[in-house]
């Protein structure tokens, strides 16, 4: 020390590049490897959806069924909502298409298992063979639905990501009516009568696994060169071109990746649901992911999953209403959208803005201790 005077003790932090010595605390899991690290977490993670699942079903209440399709229902719009930020709220683009993405991933999933892997499942002896090769035809299904509708994102988005807001979001509603329109000719899924049949292989533990890898993916991708590019594009297209970032380039990626989990969200829920209608993916579907993204901020990911779970529960909620109005009609649908077009008006930018929860109430912390706190003489 300079003069041979000692640091006063309420500086003293010590920061070392393997342990990370604070006064914070020790910081152990980040002395570990990357690799390592997350696959502690992701243990943990799966740990905690296989007590749920289990203990979910166990619980002794009536309906218990019910409670269970609906939380599986808001952890495949968590999944769908998420992955389409990552297209209108990273990447700056407005697409109206998940719904066909969607579609491309739940039938040819669907067709890989009713054709292919359920009849060769059939003829194993039932034991924990039978159902560990259950999960793994699952597993390929799914991603094979995935990559499936990444291709169809990239064959949409190469052509006409050139195109911006109003322009792009017409050609992506007409991919998904085109979309629709293809499956309700070929009969080899149903056509217009809807693919049945489709095994129950989908459950709670494999939505909300996809749902939170969803979820990793989007922020590990917004914090990548990658997504600093989404961002540039965002903020000013042409900016970022006159700064050398291939606009075109990242907007593809954004469709394909976007495109990519939806496509694995649609193989969940054809294999939950089991059965498909083409009905059951027209442009109401993609307004109704979209709402979840504007409800919940655009480019904010906790923000897309607050909503999914509230526009998920809404409908269900308002059931209870029925009973109350006369000739036993129907007013959720009234209700839900007063509602939304309320929160528009009184905060347009959505309920978390471009922030994420946790910012919000570190926020609102911070402010409360500032107000408690007494004047600076």
């Amino acid at each position: 020390m300079p003069g041979g005077r000692a640091q006063p003790h309420s500086t003293f932090n010590i920061q070392h590049s393997a342990f990370n010595i604070s006064p914070r605390g020790p910081g152990v899991t980040k002395s570990l490897p990357w690799w390592l690290r997350d696959a502690l977490w992701l243990a943990l993670f799966v740990g905690v959806l296989i007590a749920l699942a289990y203990g979910l079903e166990a619980i002794p209440i009536a309906g218990i069924a019910y409670y269970n399709r609906i939380l599986v229902i808001m952890g495949i719009n968590i999944t769908l909502a998420v992955s389409l930020n990552i297209i209108n709220g990273h990447a700056g683009q407005f697409s109206l298409g998940h719904a066909g993405f969607m579609a491309v991933g739940a039938y040819f999933s669907a067709y890989l298992t009713y054709y292919h892997f359920a009849p060769r499942l059939e003829k194993m002896p039932v034991g924990t063979e039978q159902w560990l090769m259950q999960n793994v035809f699952l597993i390929i299904a799914v991603l094979a639905g995935g990559l499936l509708a990444a291709l169809a994102g990239y064959l949409v988005g190469l052509p006409s990501l050139r195109l911006r807001g109003d322009y792009l979001a017409i050609v992506t509603l007409g991919f998904g009516e085109i979309i629709r329109v293809l499956i309700l000719n070929i009969d080899k899924i149903g056509a217009a009568r809807g693919f049945s049949g489709i095994p129950h292989w989908s459950n709670f533990f494999w939505v909300f696994l996809v749902a939170g890898l969803t979820i990793v993916i989007s922020w590990r991708l917004v914090r990548s060169s990658v997504g600093r590019a989404f961002l540039a594009v965002r903020e000013d297209q042409i900016a970022a071109e006159a700064m050398g970032v291939d606009t075109t380039r990242y907007k593809v990626k954004a469709f394909v990746i976007g495109s990519f989990l939806a496509g694995v969200a649609g193989g969940l829920y054809a294999h939950y649901m089991m059965y498909l209608n083409p009905q059951m993916f027209m442009f109401v579907k993609s307004f109704e992911v979209v709402a979840m993204v504007v409800l919940g901020g655009l480019g904010s990911i906790s923000g897309s999953v607050v909503a999914a779970i509230i526009l998920t529960f809404l409908p269900e909620g308002l059931r209870s209403v029925k009973d109350y109005m006369p000739g036993g009609r129907d007013p959720r649908m009234v209700i839900y959208s007063i509602m939304l077009i309320v929160l528009m008006l009184t905060r347009p930018q959505g309920l978390l803005g471009r922030r994420e929860l946790w910012q919000v109430f570190g926020r609102k912390k911070k402010r409360d201790q500032d107000e408690a706190a007494p004047p600076a003489p």
